[in-house]
C-alpha cells in the first residue's frame, strides 16, 4: 500500500511538473479511463476489420492472392502501354479491352454452373494455372520482340475465357473458406487486397516499363501465380460432396437467371452494375491517352494515375471491411455511384497532372464501395447452392459489360475526344444512381425478406418468399 501510494504521489508530482496546470487526482483518473476506452474501441474496430483472417484457409488465400494480383496489375498496365506504344490508337486500346472481357459476358453462365457443381478449390487452381501459362506466352513473345497486336488480342481473349470460370468460383469460394458469418468481411478484405495490389502494381509497372520494357512485367506476373497456387494446395477443407443434380447444365443456368429476374433487389443491383460498367468504368481504358496527350506524361505518369485510383479503391474496400452488419448498404450503393459520376466529370476537365491524380482517388473509392457493397448483398441474399450462378450474372454485368463499354469508349474517343467521353460516362453514373435511389424503399423491404430467407437476418420468411426461383 505504501509503495502504491508513493507511485501515485510521484505520478502526480511528475504530471504537475510537466504540465502548465496541475490536474486533480480525479481528473487524472477520468483522463486515463477515457484514453483506455478509446484504445479499447480502436482495438475492437481493428479486430473487426480483419476478422476473416482468423480462418487459416483465408490466410493462405489472402497471402497468395496479394502477390499474384500485384503481378496481374503489372501486366494490365504494361499490356495497355504496349498496345498504345505500338499503335498510338485509342480504338485498338478499346479492341484489346473488348477482347479481354467479352468472353466473361459469353461464358460466365457456364462458369457459374461449374462453380455450383464442382469443387470450387479445384476450379480456381485450374484457372490460375492456365492464367500463368498465358502470361508466360505473352512474356516470351514480347521479350523476343516478335509480338503483334493481334497476338495480344488473342491472348487477352483467352484470358477472358479463363476469367469467366475463375471469377464466379473464386468469389463463391470466399464463403466456403470463412462461412456466412464472416463472408462480408472476407469480400471486403478480398477487395482490399485487389486494390492494394492495384496501388503497387501500376506504380511498379510504370517504372519497369520505362526501365526494362513490358516483357519483364509479363514475366513477373507469370511467376507471381506460383504463390496463389501454392496457397490453394496447402488449404485444409472438408471433403467435397458432389451435389445431387438431375437437371441439365442449361436448365441449371436457366434456374439461376430466373432467381435473378424474380428477386427485385438482386435485379436492381445487377442492372446498376451493368450501367456503370457500360458507361463509366471504361475510363480506365482511355487512361494512356490522358497520361500522354492531355497530361503530357509517359509510362510513369500512367502508372501513377492508375495507382491513385487503386489507392482510393483500397480505402473504399477498407471502409466496407470496418462494417459488421448489412443495414444501410443499399443507401451506400446509391450514394457511392453518384459520387463516382461526379468525380469522373471533374477528372475529365482537369489538365493538371497532380490535380488529376487527386481526383482519381475519390473515383476509385466510390466505385469500389459500390461494387463491393453490391457483391456483399448479392452473396448474402443468395442461397449457398445458387451463389455461383448469381455471381456469374454479377460477372456478366460487372466485367462482361465492360468490354462493350471499352469498345464504345474507344470509338467515341476517336471522334469526340477522351475527356468528353469520360464526362458522358460520369453523367450516366449519376443518372443510374438517381434511378437506384428512387427504388430504395421497395429495395429495403424485399431485400430484408431475402436476407431472412437465406438465414442472414433473424425472423421468419414471409409467406410466398423463397430463395428458390419458381419454375
Amino acid at each position: 500500500m505504501e509503495r502504491r501510494a508513493g507511485n501515485a504521489a510521484e505520478f502526480r508530482a511528475e504530471a504537475s511538473y510537466n504540465s502548465p496546470v496541475s490536474e486533480s487526482p480525479s481528473a487524472v483518473k477520468e483522463s486515463s479511463l477515457k484514453a483506455s476506452r478509446v484504445n479499447d474501441l480502436s482495438s475492437i474496430q481493428t479486430s473487426a476489420m480483419f476478422r476473416a483472417l482468423r480462418h487459416r484457409n483465408f490466410q493462405l488465400f489472402f497471402g497468395g492472392q496479394l502477390i499474384s494480383l500485384i503481378g496481374t496489375w503489372m501486366q494490365n498496365v504494361a499490356q495497355s502501354w504496349l498496345v498504345y506504344r505500338m499503335t498510338g490508337s485509342a480504338f485498338l486500346l478499346g479492341v484489346v479491352g473488348f477482347a479481354g472481357q467479352i468472353p466473361v459476358f459469353i461464358f460466365a453462365p457456364l462458369g457459374g454452373v461449374v462453380a455450383d457443381r464442382l469443387s470450387r478449390q479445384r476450379v480456381v487452381i485450374a484457372t490460375q494455372t492456365v492464367s500463368m501459362v498465358l502470361a508466360c506466352i505473352l512474356a516470351v513473345l514480347t521479350l523476343m520482340r516478335v509480338v503483334t497486336v493481334w497476338e495480344i488480342i488473342v491472348l487477352a481473349a483467352s484470358l477472358g475465357v479463363v476469367n469467366a470460370f475463375d471469377i464466379p468460383a473464386r468469389q463463391a469460394f470466399l464463403g466456403d473458406m470463412v462461412g456466412r458469418e464472416d463472408m462480408m468481411n472476407a469480400i471486403a478484405l478480398n477487395s482490399s487486397m485487389f486494390n492494394g495490389a492495384r496501388v503497387v502494381g501500376p506504380a511498379v509497372a510504370g517504372i519497369l516499363v520505362a526501365w526494362i520494357g513490358e516483357g519483364w512485367c509479363f514475366f513477373a506476373n507469370a511467376v507471381s501465380y506460383i504463390a496463389v497456387i501454392a496457397g490453394l494446395l496447402m488449404m485444409r477443407l472438408a471433403p467435397f460432396i458432389r451435389p445431387n443434380i438431375t437437371v441439365s447444365p442449361f436448365e441449371h443456368i436457366a434456374e439461376g437467371f430466373r432467381f435473378v429476374m424474380q428477386m427485385r433487389p438482386v435485379r436492381s443491383m445487377l442492372l446498376l452494375l451493368g450501367c456503370i460498367s457500360l458507361l463509366a468504368l471504361p475510363y480506365s481504358v482511355l487512361m494512356p491517352i490522358f497520361a500522354d496527350k492531355i497530361l503530357h506524361g509517359g509510362a510513369r505518369a500512367f502508372g501513377i494515375l492508375m495507382g491513385a485510383a487503386g489507392l482510393g479503391a483500397l480505402g473504399g474496400a477498407l471502409t466496407l471491411a470496418m462494417r459488421t452488419g448489412l443495414r444501410g448498404l443499399g443507401r451506400w450503393i446509391a450514394i457511392s455511384c453518384g459520387a463516382f459520376g461526379v468525380s469522373l466529370i471533374l477528372f475529365s476537365f482537369s489538365h493538371w497532372f497532380w490535380l488529376s491524380v487527386i481526383l482519381l482517388v475519390p473515383v476509385g473509392y466510390s466505385v469500389m464501395l459500390q461494387t463491393s457493397a453490391s457483391n456483399t448483398l448479392l452473396q448474402s441474399m443468395s442461397p449457398d447452392n445458387m451463389r455461383g450462378r448469381v455471381l456469374a450474372v454479377y460477372s456478366m454485368m460487372f466485367m462482361g459489360m465492360a468490354p462493350i463499354g471499352a469498345l464504345l469508349a474507344g470509338t467515341l474517343a476517336k471522334h469526340i475526344g477522351a475527356p468528353l467521353t469520360v464526362c458522358l460516362g460520369g453523367i450516366g453514373a449519376i443518372l443510374g444512381a438517381i434511378w437506384f435511389a428512387r427504388s430504395l424503399p421497395a429495395f429495403r423491404i424485399e431485400g430484408r425478406e431475402l436476407l431472412i430467407a437465406s438465414g442472414m437476418a433473424p425472423g421468419q420468411p414471409p409467406e410466398g418468399i423463397s430463395t428458390r426461383p419458381s419454375a
